[in-house]
This record gives structure tokens, sequence and C-alpha cells, in this order.
């Protein structure tokens, strides 16, 4: 983390011998939820510090603490989904309440409107020592301060090789981001993974002889090498005037967080249009709803076929645990052949029938008895050749964008799942959830 975050923001140490006894009692949530048990007469800060701990080594996203009228529920976000942990008494969920105000450097006698805030965690873990930052918010409810804690672990961040692109994909992609002007789109909802793309997109690309400049709402990775921004609207700093500025300070590439207005389309795509490699996140369900997306912002089509070379719509799909999935043959999962006949291209079904055996989730301690651990990527890559160039400048329906990428031979994201599931890395469960 830079100097200027370390002096603004509250940091708590996790000491290395908590954490050594810690990592040999939890392994599941189980286990956390008996460690929790053991202490909740104990000073807050141990219980806190447990419920951090915890939730850092089963890989949780984010802490949730929910008050109701007699006690307060603590739940934690595990591959996407949330998890009860324990269920603790009202007095201690006052004091947990006043900790994390404290330490985020909230008021903490406000409790009649939200407030957001921040502190960080100093993980000594002998394998990964490491600085992880906590986006705290509070949230007035009927029975008290709801509270949310998001965890930026850098561990989470993964490499290009590792986003889960097949080979002829990857190549296209490559190409694309290697490229020196024009922008690349990433879409999907919230928590699909983009800003983790993104972030993929430009440590691949980063050297020594190319400036990288990001502008994010908030940052949440620190990335060696890069120069990072954040917004401050309540300074005037949005993604629009501190667009204009990262332009003056002469990028090769620039991270804008997220397109939501027409001027930052609009100084974005000039950007991509003059000489800079511009990456960028867009709310839209697929990747050729981000055509649309821009021209509902009130962007002329006439800037924005020129300007962007590549979208790329994705979810996140829960990954089967491979230390207790089993077997189970196509043909055992009701409908489910005909899904796969309806959704992929006999080309892709010919080396399988109904016989073939695919996995399915069965539960263990290590994925806390759900049948999965971990999350995988699934896409939609529409490369955008002068072709699609040409029909963009047309204006026409979204549909038609995505028939002719399709025509070209653009896979869905659901063609892309279903082929994931054929090699037994997800479940038609995930699928139907998800997609």
């Amino acid at each position: 983390m830079n100097e200027k975050n370390k002096k603004t923001t509250e940091e708590i140490t996790l000491s290395p011998d908590f954490l050594e006894k810690v990592n040999l009692k939890i392994k599941n949530l189980t286990n956390l939820k008996e460690e929790i048990k053991k202490i909740l007469e104990k000073d807050v800060t141990e219980v806190f510090d447990m419920i951090i701990a915890g939730s850092i080594l089963l890989d949780s996203s984010d802490i949730h603490i929910e008050p109701s009228q007699e006690d307060a529920k603590i739940r934690m976000r595990i591959d996407g989904i949330l998890q009860d942990v324990i269920e603790i008494d009202k007095k201690l969920y006052e004091k947990i309440c006043s900790r994390v105000k404290l330490i985020s450097k909230l008021k903490i006698t406000l409790e009649d409107k939200p407030q957001d805030g921040r502190f960080s965690i100093n993980y000594p873990h002998p394998q990964s020592p490491r600085s992880i930052e906590v986006r705290a918010s509070t949230l007035p409810s009927e029975h008290g301060e709801a509270i949310v804690m998001r965890l930026l672990d850098p561990k989470k961040l993964i490499s290009f090789p590792e986003l889960g692109f097949n080979e002829e994909i990857m190549i296209k992609v490559k190409r694309e981001i290697e490229k020196p002007n024009g922008m690349i789109v990433l879409t999907g909802p919230t928590g699909s993974g983009k800003t983790t793309t993104l972030y993929a997109f430009l440590d691949y690309i980063n050297n020594p002889e190319i400036k990288i400049i990001t502008i994010e709402n908030p940052i949440e990775y620190h990335l060696e090498g890069i120069s990072q921004t954040e917004v401050n609207p309540s300074k005037g700093y949005d993604f629009a005037n501190g667009l204009r500025a990262i332009v003056r300070q002469d990028p090769d590439a620039i991270l804008v967080g997220e397109i939501r207005d027409l001027e930052t389309a609009s100084i974005s795509l000039q950007a991509a249009l003059t000489g800079h490699t511009v990456f960028s996140t867009l709310h839209t369900n697929d990747a050729a709803g981000a055509v649309s997306r821009l021209r509902a912002l009130g962007e002329k089509a006439v800037n924005i076929s020129p300007a962007i070379n590549l979208i790329i719509a994705q979810r996140l799909l829960r990954k089967l645990c491979s230390r207790c999935k089993k077997s189970i043959k196509i043909k055992d999962i009701e409908g489910l052949w005909d899904k796969l006949k309806s959704n992929l291209e006999k080309e892709e079904l010919r080396d399988y029938s109904e016989e073939t055996t695919i996995s399915k989730p069965r539960g263990c301690k290590r994925c806390n008895f759900t049948g999965y651990k971990g999350r995988l990527g699934v896409f939609e890559v529409l490369v955008v050749d002068e072709e699609i160039k040409d029909l963009i400048f047309q204006e026409p329906p979204t549909s038609k964008i995505r028939q002719k990428a399709i025509e070209k031979g653009m896979k869905t994201i659901k063609q892309d799942a279903f082929t994931k599931l054929l090699e037994g890395k997800t479940t038609l469960e995930e699928i139907e959830r998800i997609i």
C-alpha cells in the first residue's frame, strides 16, 4: 500500500501467534463458529479479530452483521453465496459496531445516516504476508445499524492466463489488449469479476516502457508500477474531470473504473481514438448491449464505432470442489442433454453423448459442505472488427449486433458455461442460478 494510504487509513494487526493458532483450528465455517463461541465472553477485540481472521482464511469477500430485535446475525459471503456464521447478543453487537466505526474513522454517535469508511489489516502470514484493505459501510435499520465489511485481499488478484479463457479466445484477447489504442469494455452485473479481469489485463501489459494510469471508485487493489487515482466527488474530483487530467499526463493506457455518464463516455472514446488504450466497465447483460448502453448515455455511433476494439461480458460461476466432486452420467440429470443440444453446436458435442460422465457436487469439510470451492469466469468475447464497426455505425438494435457477432464465431456466455460443465468444472444448477 502506498505511503499516502498508510497515513490516512487505520490499520489493525493480527499477531503471528494468533494467526498460527487460528490457522490450525479453522478449516471451515463450522470450525469458525466453534472458535467464536469459545471467546464470546472475552474482550470484543479478540472476537473481532477472530471474525476477521476467519473470513480471510475462508476466502470470504465480505462480512455482514445484521441486527434484529433480540440479537444480531453474522454472515459471510463465500464464493458469491452468503452463509450464516453465528448469532451474537445485542450487547456484543453494539461493541463490535463501535469497534468497526472507530477503526473505520466513522462517527460513532451518528446512527441515523449511512456512513462509509475504510481500514486495513496487517496480515503477517508466514507464506503470504500482506496488507488487506477493508471497506466498511453502515446502514440504519429498524433494530440498529447493519454493517458490511468488504475485504479486498490482494491474494485474490489473478494473472491473465488464470482468468479462464480457452486458448483460441485468449489469443484474440491478447491481440486486442496489446494494441496501442482503442477501447476494451468489460460488462456484467456487480460482483461478476469485471475489476479482477481488468487488473489482470493491466498486469499483463504493464512494463517499464509504458505509462498506465487508473481512475477508480474506489481503488480496489494497489498495483506495482501503475499510477492509481481515486475519485472524490465531494471535492469535485469525478470520473470526467479526473479523466481530463489523466489524458494531460501522457499515459499509454488508462483504466476508467466505470462509465456511467455521457461526459465520461465521450472523453474515454476520444482518448481511445487519439493514441491511448482505454479499459473500462459498463453495466449491461451481454457484450452487444455495451453499444446500446453508450448510445443511451447520449454518445453517437460515429464516435463509438471506430473507438471500441473489444467487448467482454462475463459472469462468475462456483467451481466444483476438486476433493469431493463425484461422477454422474449426462442422462441421469433430467433435461441436461436437451439443454446441451440447444445451446452448443453439433461440432462441440461431437465427442459427447448421454452416456458421457460429468461431475456433480458432494460436499466435504474443505468446501464447507457446499460441494463448491472457488469460482471461475465464463465469458462472451465480441471482437469489434471492421464488419462489426460498420454495423455499429448504422445504429442497429442490440439483437442485430449480437446476431452478427455469433455468425462470426462469438460464443455466448451460456455456451461457455455449458462447455465448462462438460469439462467437469461446474454444474447445471450454477448455470441456471447465474445465467
